[in-house]
Protein backbone atom coordinates (compact mmCIF):
# COMPACT_ATOMS: atom_id res chain seq x y z
CA UNK A 1 0.00 0.00 0.00
CA UNK A 2 3.00 2.53 0.77
CA UNK A 3 3.36 2.54 -3.42
CA UNK A 4 -0.16 4.36 -3.88
CA UNK A 5 1.19 7.61 -1.33
CA UNK A 6 4.29 8.94 -3.81
CA UNK A 7 1.58 8.54 -6.83
CA UNK A 8 -0.68 10.97 -4.89
CA UNK A 9 2.11 13.18 -3.57
CA UNK A 10 3.28 13.66 -8.14
CA UNK A 11 -0.23 13.80 -8.70
CA UNK A 12 -0.93 16.57 -6.34
CA UNK A 13 2.32 18.55 -6.96
CA UNK A 14 1.10 18.69 -10.96
CA UNK A 15 -2.09 20.27 -11.08
CA UNK A 16 -1.15 23.00 -8.34
CA UNK A 17 1.56 24.33 -10.71
CA UNK A 18 -0.68 24.38 -13.68
CA UNK A 19 -2.99 26.37 -11.64
CA UNK A 20 -1.37 28.63 -10.55
CA UNK A 21 -1.27 31.29 -13.25
CA UNK A 22 -5.25 30.86 -13.99
CA UNK A 23 -5.90 31.46 -10.31
CA UNK A 24 -4.47 35.27 -10.48
CA UNK A 25 -6.55 36.23 -13.29
CA UNK A 26 -9.48 35.25 -10.73
CA UNK A 27 -8.41 36.96 -8.37
CA UNK A 28 -8.28 40.26 -9.93
CA UNK A 29 -12.10 39.24 -10.62
CA UNK A 30 -12.88 38.92 -7.22
CA UNK A 31 -11.22 42.20 -6.02
CA UNK A 32 -12.73 44.03 -8.99
CA UNK A 33 -16.20 42.91 -8.00
CA UNK A 34 -15.97 43.49 -4.45
CA UNK A 35 -15.22 46.85 -5.17
CA UNK A 36 -18.23 47.83 -7.53
CA UNK A 37 -20.17 46.25 -4.32
CA UNK A 38 -18.60 48.31 -1.76
CA UNK A 39 -19.23 51.21 -4.21
CA UNK A 40 -22.59 50.21 -5.01
CA UNK A 41 -23.82 49.15 -1.37
CA UNK A 42 -21.73 51.49 0.72
CA UNK A 43 -20.13 54.54 -1.05
CA UNK A 44 -23.12 55.78 -2.92
CA UNK A 45 -25.93 55.85 -0.18
CA UNK A 46 -23.58 57.70 1.89
CA UNK A 47 -22.68 59.97 -0.29
CA UNK A 48 -26.59 60.58 -1.20
CA UNK A 49 -27.38 60.90 2.09
CA UNK A 50 -24.60 63.68 3.04
CA UNK A 51 -25.92 65.09 -0.34
CA UNK A 52 -29.63 65.07 0.95
CA UNK A 53 -28.57 66.80 4.49
CA UNK A 54 -25.90 69.63 3.14
CA UNK A 55 -29.22 70.19 1.23
CA UNK A 56 -31.81 70.46 4.53
CA UNK A 57 -28.85 72.42 6.34
CA UNK A 58 -28.69 75.08 3.37
CA UNK A 59 -32.31 75.78 3.24
CA UNK A 60 -33.11 76.37 6.61
CA UNK A 61 -35.19 79.56 6.95
CA UNK A 62 -36.77 81.10 9.68
CA UNK A 63 -40.01 79.77 10.60
CA UNK A 64 -39.57 76.33 9.69
CA UNK A 65 -40.60 74.04 12.11
CA UNK A 66 -37.50 71.39 12.54
CA UNK A 67 -36.32 68.58 14.99
CA UNK A 68 -32.60 67.64 16.23
CA UNK A 69 -30.84 64.81 16.51
CA UNK A 70 -31.33 64.57 20.38
CA UNK A 71 -35.22 64.49 19.21
CA UNK A 72 -35.97 68.34 20.70
CA UNK A 73 -38.86 69.63 18.62
CA UNK A 74 -39.26 73.44 17.28
CA UNK A 75 -39.42 76.40 15.40
CA UNK A 76 -36.51 78.32 13.73
CA UNK A 77 -36.48 82.09 14.79
CA UNK A 78 -33.52 83.17 13.73
CA UNK A 79 -30.53 81.55 11.18
CA UNK A 80 -26.89 82.47 11.32
CA UNK A 81 -24.27 80.42 9.18
CA UNK A 82 -23.35 78.12 11.71
CA UNK A 83 -26.13 78.13 14.16
CA UNK A 84 -30.13 78.61 14.54
CA UNK A 85 -32.00 79.39 17.03
CA UNK A 86 -35.24 77.35 17.58
CA UNK A 87 -38.26 78.16 19.74
CA UNK A 88 -39.61 74.93 21.65
CA UNK A 89 -41.62 76.52 24.11
CA UNK A 90 -43.63 80.07 24.34
CA UNK A 91 -40.10 82.63 25.31
CA UNK A 92 -37.79 79.51 25.38
CA UNK A 93 -35.12 79.66 22.64
CA UNK A 94 -32.28 76.91 22.47
CA UNK A 95 -29.02 77.55 20.28
CA UNK A 96 -27.96 74.90 17.71
CA UNK A 97 -25.65 73.91 15.11
CA UNK A 98 -26.89 73.64 11.74
CA UNK A 99 -25.66 70.24 11.95
CA UNK A 100 -27.74 69.21 15.08
CA UNK A 101 -31.05 69.56 12.92
CA UNK A 102 -32.31 66.38 11.73
CA UNK A 103 -35.54 66.98 9.85
CA UNK A 104 -37.78 69.94 9.31
CA UNK A 105 -41.65 69.03 10.32
CA UNK A 106 -44.58 69.65 8.14
CA UNK A 107 -45.93 73.02 9.16
CA UNK A 108 -48.31 72.51 11.48
CA UNK A 109 -46.79 70.03 13.14
CA UNK A 110 -46.02 71.28 16.46
CA UNK A 111 -49.33 73.19 16.97
CA UNK A 112 -50.84 69.36 16.55
CA UNK A 113 -48.79 68.07 19.31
Amino acid sequence: MSFLIPAAFADAAAPAAAAGPAAGGFEWVFLVGFLVIFYLMIWRPQAKRAKEQKNLLGGLQKGDEVVTNGGIAGKITKVSDDFVVVEVAEKVELRFQKQAIAATLPKGTLKAI
